[in-house]
């Protein structure tokens, strides 16, 4: 048993570093969540945040869209040129996948430095596309309801989630492969 933890100690640091950082941060997330219910944003601070800055790159495209607390649900109503379209609830904020994206380049990391600013960069770009995938989602929804099932679950998550594999793959192949070399 000692020999194959030996032989397999980096596979062993990486699981145990991804699932610590993972469950960590899962676990103040949900911190988050219990202590954002009955405050003054709905559903909380951070989607209601992203279902605003969603609605004003709406706005920017030259549709009058709202977003406003659902009356009896924890999301936020979207709306555009007076059509109900859609809820955004919590998963949609982006941060679970932003929590995904750090607990693999924490497990992978070797410099802080490169590791800190890469971890920032990268979840400032998560971020940003997020809310540009909800805005264009929504625009689509509008123009195309009838592929609703489609985009929502087929195309847009594959946006995301293609985009942090690819920041994942850039990761392993170029910054951790430059700080070995150094």
């Amino acid at each position: 048993m000692k020999s194959l933890f030996i032989k397999y100690k980096s596979v062993v640091r990486f699981v145990l570093l991804f699932l610590g950082t993972y469950l960590l941060l899962l676990f103040l997330y949900s911190l988050y969540l219990s202590a954002s219910k009955g405050g003054n944003y709905q559903p909380d601070f951070i989607t209601n945040l992203v279902a605003n800055q969603s609605k004003a790159i709406i706005s920017s495209f030259g549709y009058l869209a709202e977003v406003v607390p659902h009356s009896s649900k924890t999301s936020m109503q979207l709306v555009i040129n007076n059509q109900y379209l859609a809820e955004i609830i919590e998963g949609c904020n982006g941060i679970s996948v932003i929590i995904l994206f750090i607990s693999f380049i924490i497990a992978f990391a070797k410099k802080f430095k490169k590791t800190f600013f890469y971890l920032l960069a990268g979840c400032v770009l998560i971020y940003g596309v997020n809310l540009i995938r909800i805005a264009i989602l929504a625009i689509a929804l509008y123009k195309y309801p009838q592929y609703q099932e489609f985009l929502h679950g087929i195309v847009f998550p594959s946006i995301i989630y293609g985009m942090v594999f690819l920041l994942w793959v850039y990761w392993v192949r170029n910054i951790t492969k430059s700080t070995i070399e150094e």
